[in-house]
């Protein structure tokens, strides 16, 4: 699984002109899945994404984690992380896993958001065009691949 995740001050996505989730200060992630994800991925970014500490302190540092914070998320799946530009200039999704796999496995991250932080978070709609509204905050932008543990 990888991931862009974005300190936000407020995000929100729209759908066909209708919000269908906002939050305000806390995390954007946007989540692509690829068919070598499993649950085991899901469990070990969860736990490092509400653990990352990336919100300031009493002193400006960065020292506390999203739950620190009791900051809100929002999970807006994103194939397009799996691009691969290394021929021509038309991205290759190919290794974007197809609805069938990447749906529950989105769900599955969402659920587990959910329980880590211990309240419920924002999505985005799977395959849906969303317009997603984000005022990032410091701006602060993290990528984290599952496939990259080390």
């Amino acid at each position: 699984m990888r991931t862009v995740i974005q300190r936000v001050q407020s995000a929100s996505v729209t759908i066909d002109g209708e919000i269908k989730s906002a939050i305000g200060k806390g995390l954007l992630i946007f989540l692509g899945i690829e068919d070598k994800d499993s649950e085991a991925d899901i469990e070990w970014l969860v736990k490092k994404i509400v653990n990352l500490r990336i919100f300031d302190d009493e002193n400006g540092v960065m020292n506390r984690s999203i739950i620190e914070v009791n900051g809100e998320a929002l999970v807006v799946s994103q194939f397009t992380l799996h691009a691969s530009t290394k021929k021509g200039n038309r991205p290759s999704y190919i290794k974007a896993s197809k609805p069938e796999k990447a749906i529950p496995l989105y769900n599955e991250f969402c659920d587990e958001m959910s329980l880590a932080l211990g309240k419920t978070i924002g999505t985005g709609q799977f395959g849906a065009d969303m317009k997603v509204g984000i005022l990032n905050d410091g701006p602060v932008t993290i990528l984290i691949d599952s496939q990259n543990k080390e």
